[in-house]
């Protein structure tokens, strides 16, 4: 089933085929393949992909869409790739613990940046993860030099578990009690799910 989620900034959509060209223009800068932990790769590989993410029930991607950027309405199943400014995912892929998920939010365009538009993608990834998956805990995995994400964060009650020097990454995580779902669910407002 084809989800999208529509905050007041914000509508996460489904990565689409339509999508792999913009996503992919964006891969081609060194500073956010960097930010990301990325490898560049070709276009083809990208839409192989873009497949395979589409395709593996441990993960979930959305594309991130300026609400303020759609030309005309927002229909439900379009991919709007005029409004696309980045990406949210979360990995549910620790063995341990299937009630864990890492979730990573990219803004690639810098005109959407310091908008909010990152804070609320995470915000309903969350709420989203925790209704959907039964994700109790989650974990983000950021770059030491990259101050604005750590910031956003821990601005949510991310915590650091650890940092390592040769990934020059610190890890951050959040357990979800009871309260702070009632937090995340009253930060989000009225989020519309899309089906």
């Amino acid at each position: 089933m084809v989800v999208s989620l529509e905050g007041s900034k914000v509508i996460l959509v489904a990565y689409m085929k339509q999508h792999v060209l913009n996503y992919h223009q964006w891969m081609q800068d060194p500073d956010l393949l960097k930010a990301t932990g990325s490898e560049p790769l070709t276009l083809e590989e990208e839409y192989q992909m873009q497949l395979s993410w589409t395709q593996d029930p441990l993960k979930r991607t959305f594309i991130v869409l300026d609400k303020d950027l759609i030309s005309g309405k927002f229909i439900h199943g379009d991919p709007h790739v005029e409004a696309m400014v980045g990406d949210i995912n979360i990995y549910m892929n620790d063995l341990e613990d299937s009630h864990m998920a890492e979730i990573e939010i990219m803004i690639a365009e810098p005109k959407s940046r310091g908008k909010g538009l990152g804070m609320e993608s995470i915000l309903m990834m969350m709420v989203f993860a925790i209704d959907n998956h039964k994700i109790s805990c989650f974990r983000a995995k950021i770059g030491d030099s990259n101050e604005a994400s750590l910031n956003m964060f821990r601005k949510l009650g991310f915590k650091e578990v650890s940092h390592s020097e040769i990934f020059q990454e610190v890890t951050l995580e959040l357990l979800v009690t009871d309260e702070k779902c009632e937090a995340l669910v009253q930060l989000v407002g009225n989020m519309i799910t899309h089906s």
